[in-house]
């Protein structure tokens, strides 16, 4: 089944391979298809998950190459497999897919042969980063989001498209560089690409791996130089600031399906790699250094709130939002407990939904009046009315109104850091405040005011538009009211993880 689900975004890239050029509507609609499929077999995959169930599940291994040392074959496997934290993700991934593939239809305007082909290798990357099981594949999946990533920004994104492309392909080569390293020096460690038995290698005293006659002895200088490497690639990954700067360029200059992309699943890889990967196989490190990721959390979430103030672009400030935001999943992940980490997991998914629906209401704004200037627009409710209701309601979700999936996933974060750091947890809680104020500000000098001559005729949301914001409005509303719907997948897992840390 996670095969099927993985790799079913490829059925449409053969089918694309042999469409001509010229059929652009043939070429959008397997496009749409491509992302269909895997949306279907989420969910599927999700209501056959068992919510109480804490270790992995629909796992496939498969012998796949082995390599030689001391006499010794050491397997690398094909491993897929889910848990509570990862299967919440890999419906995210799917429903922002489909958002995207859809936004494909809509702001592309060349190309879409190629766009879609690249497209269709991306979804299937980011799949496999949630559902691998073994560092090999995770590290493949991984690169399998950067490179088509570099070409669709590159080609379809705006004047400075090239240079966004550069520095995003830069940092985040940086960060797959460090990783890279790390992941070699723990196989060479434990000689294991497995994540169960690394964990086990490096948090069970009585296991094999750290006896004196295993291949390397892991020691405690090796364990934090593993968590800080780590703890960087991913930084950037999310990122933190001051590993922020390859973003603001890429949102601002990348076609609407890339920015989707990148803000609703790309950076909760980041965050998605601190959970599975320093917390899960350096607990006691993460328990230790966790007053470092809570002041970085806070510093992400006022950095980001205060330029974000002053943003006279819609764009820059979503992209500002959206490093404060990922201030509020440090800070979960800093609490070292079952309630931060399930508002880490919350925040993931809730960011991803509202970011990705407000950067498409954004480029619904901006393909109507080619600005997203603040001093430009103004008055557009009078004639964009669904459109900017559907922008107040996402705003308001975003600044955590209670009913919301913001809200639910804010609230969760900071209680669990309260019980721990609740100096650092109060200074944070700025960081709502000023949300609401700029996103406040970006939403009335947009919507409301006097309306110039220019906005008077500009038309309404269509139906091709309509469809993906109220489905993805859908779904935060659904999380803001039954939170149960992530939080039972996850209770199980957090559980089985919490009392290696002592949270």
């Amino acid at each position: 089944m996670l095969t099927l689900l993985t790799f079913s975004p490829l059925l449409g890239l053969i089918l694309l391979i042999f469409i001509p050029r010229t059929q652009t509507g043939a070429l959008k609609l397997i496009g749409v298809l491509s992302s269909v499929l895997p949306l279907i077999l989420a969910f599927v995959v999700y209501g056959a998950f068992d919510l109480k169930q804490a270790g992995l599940q629909f796992v496939e291994k498969l012998e796949w190459f082995s390599i030689p040392a001391e006499q010794v074959q050491f397997p690398i496997n094909y491993e897929l497999g889910v848990d509570g934290l990862s299967m919440p993700l890999v419906v995210l991934t799917a429903i922002i897919g489909f958002f995207a593939a859809i936004a494909g239809t809509i702001f592309v305007d060349k190309r879409w042969k190629e766009f879609y082909i690249l497209f269709t290798i991306m979804l299937t990357g980011m799949l496999g980063v949630f559902t691998s099981q073994n560092l090999f594949l995770f590290f493949i999946f991984f690169e399998m989001t950067l490179i088509p990533m570099f070409f669709v920004m590159g080609i379809w994104g705006f004047k400075d498209r090239e240079k966004a492309a550069m520095k995003f392909l830069l940092y985040n080569g940086l960060g797959s560089a460090i990783m890279l390293i790390v992941f070699v020096a723990i196989f060479m460690s434990v000689w294991t690409l497995n994540f169960t038995e690394i964990k086990t290698a490096f948090t069970d005293p009585g296991s094999p791996f750290n006896t004196q006659g295993s291949p390397v002895f892991i020691g405690e200088g090796l364990r934090y130089g593993l968590f800080i490497a780590l703890l960087v690639a991913f930084a950037i990954k999310m990122p933190i600031a001051p590993l922020h700067t390859w973003m603001i360029k890429a949102y601002t200059e990348s076609p609407t399906p890339a920015v989707l992309i990148s803000s609703g699943v790309l950076i909760k890889i980041g965050a998605y790699g601190l959970l599975r990967f320093n917390v899960g196989f350096f607990p006691e490190v993460a328990h230790q250094l966790a007053g470092l990721l809570a002041v970085l959390g806070v510093i992400n979430i006022i950095y980001g709130c205060l330029l974000a103030l002053v943003q006279n672009r819609l764009k820059l400030v979503l992209a500002y939002s959206s490093i404060s935001h990922m201030g509020i999943i440090l800070l979960g992940v800093a609490a070292m407990n079952e309630v931060g980490f399930q508002g880490a997991v919350f925040q993931m998914v809730s960011h991803g939904l509202i970011a990705a629906l407000m950067f498409f209401i954004v480029s619904v704004i901006f393909e109507r009046t080619s600005t997203d200037r603040l001093d430009d627009l103004g008055g557009i409710a009078k004639s964009m009315p669904f459109v900017s209701g559907i922008f107040l309601t996402a705003a308001m979700a975003s600044a955590g109104l209670p009913g919301m999936s913001g809200f639910i996933s804010e609230f969760t974060a900071f209680l669990g850091l309260f019980k721990e750091m609740p100096i650092i947890a109060a200074i944070g809680t700025l960081g709502i405040i000023l949300t609401a104020v700029y996103l406040l500000r970006a939403v009335l000098n947009t919507t409301f005011g006097p309306t110039s001559d220019r906005w008077t005729v500009l038309a309404d949301a269509q139906p091709l538009e309509v469809l993906p914001m109220v489905l993805v409005l859908g779904f935060i509303v659904l999380i803001g009211v039954y939170p149960s719907v992530l939080s039972e997948p996850l209770q199980a897992t957090l559980q089985n993880i919490v009392p290696r840390i002592g949270g």
